[in-house]
């Protein structure tokens, strides 16, 4: 690099400096990369789509059972000590009439279970879950399904 003499200033150097950009860029993608696994780890389903299903906002107390696209069983309910939702969580599959009878033995307020499915799972599991809950004392089966998108235009 020349410099000039004559004016006594050094010139502005207009590149950019591509090397500490890199290297954030590399801390970036090894977080995502660390980061995401465990995230999308735990309950995946890929829900159904209705043609008329009806918006209904979540209840407090309801209890949620989900199968997701390798036939586990997830139940998320709400903790009586604190209030708040599990989250999903994973049910063996030799565990699942016990927990959902000692579940709803328990329950005098209603003896509903909304059932979460991935559109990929056979239906004879959903009939098989279904069996076991009314074996547990479930009265009332909701589903749980994402409203389909209409095409603009279309009624």
């Amino acid at each position: 690099m020349a410099l000039s003499v004559t004016s006594g200033r050094v010139p502005v150097k207009a590149d950019i400096n591509v090397t500490p950009m890199i290297d954030v860029m590399l801390v970036l993608l090894i977080i995502f990369m660390i980061v995401t696994p465990i995230i999308t780890s735990g309950f995946q389903a890929q829900i159904p789509r209705a043609e008329n299903a009806q918006k209904a906002e979540e209840d407090q107390g309801e209890i949620r059972l989900g199968i997701d696209n390798k036939g586990q069983y997830y139940i998320d309910q709400m903790d009586p000590a604190t209030g708040k939702y599990t989250g999903p969580r994973l049910v063996p599959t030799d565990q699942l009439q016990s927990t959902l009878l000692a579940i709803y033995a328990a329950r005098t307020k209603d003896k509903i279970m909304f059932l979460k499915a991935d559109q990929g799972i056979e239906f004879a599991r959903v009939q098989a879950v279904i069996e076991i809950a009314r074996k547990a004392g479930v009265r009332v089966i909701g589903a749980i399904a994402e409203q389909r998108q209409q095409l603009p235009g279309r009624h």
